[in-house]
């Protein structure tokens, strides 16, 4: 699934009404998990409907998945507000972010990320089919943020990542006695590839993972932030 193509479904709804005939029996919840990816501003209050249609917090981990929750969509959209109390005659005014649920979806996780200072609104959301059959256990999954051409090498996989792709690794296999496989992250720069973080990594066919590869300010060079989920389906 391409990050650039991910970013066709966000859009910013037309909230200012939301139907009552929009009733929790109609309306099925989908199952979410959710991280925030904001290096600069690790830390956020995001508020969302719940199953039974009451505002919740979204209880953020740092560099780690929520619990799952229930979240009821507001026009097949995820929609999540900036503050507990929405007034339903204007909840455009808290918008924090929003994109449309893919059909047939009923779980994802959800990668919140910043917008651009100024941009309405705050943040924009990649999400990803959390099914075993879309994301097996076993499997990673690379989220490039930067403009610049990156490659992993996860045991015998040496995959390239374009800039804005989301990229797939299968189950790493050459591992040693410990389930440990070397894993590198490389850059291109001019036309050499340069390694910017090498690590050993323990691959087991009940953990996923997914590496977000992103440039903080000042850097020299991009690094990678790496959630890994663990938790039992």
């Amino acid at each position: 699934m391409s990050f650039k193509k991910s970013l066709g479904l966000l859009m910013v709804l037309g909230l200012s009404v939301i139907s009552h005939a929009q009733t929790s029996e109609e309306v099925k919840p989908v199952q979410i998990r959710a991280v925030l990816h904001d290096p600069i501003h690790p830390s956020a209050n995001l508020f969302f409907e719940d199953a039974a249609g009451k505002i919740v917090s979204l209880a953020f981990l740092p560099q780690d998945l929520t619990r799952m929750q229930l979240m009821r969509p507001v026009n097949d959209s995820l929609v999540f507000y900036d503050k507990a109390e929405v007034d339903t005659k204007k909840p455009e005014a808290s918008l924090a972010a929003t994109c449309k649920i893919p059909a047939g979806l009923k779980r994802g996780i959800v990668i919140v990320l910043p917008n651009a200072a100024g941009i309405k609104p705050a943040y924009r959301l990649l999400l990803i089919d959390d099914s075993a059959v879309a994301f097996p256990k076993g499997e990673s999954r690379v989220l490039s943020l930067i403009a610049i051409e990156t490659a992993i090498q996860a045991g015998e996989h040496r995959i390239p990542i374009h800039p804005g792709d989301f990229a797939k690794v299968p189950p790493v296999k050459k591992v040693n006695d410990y389930n440990m496989a070397q894993t590198n992250f490389y850059y291109k720069k001019d036309e050499a590839w340069l390694v910017f973080t090498e690590r050993q990594l323990q691959y087991l066919d009940a953990y996923r993972r997914i590496f977000i590869v992103h440039a903080t300010p000042g850097a020299l060079q991009p690094t990678v932030m790496t959630i890994v989920d663990n938790a039992p389906r």
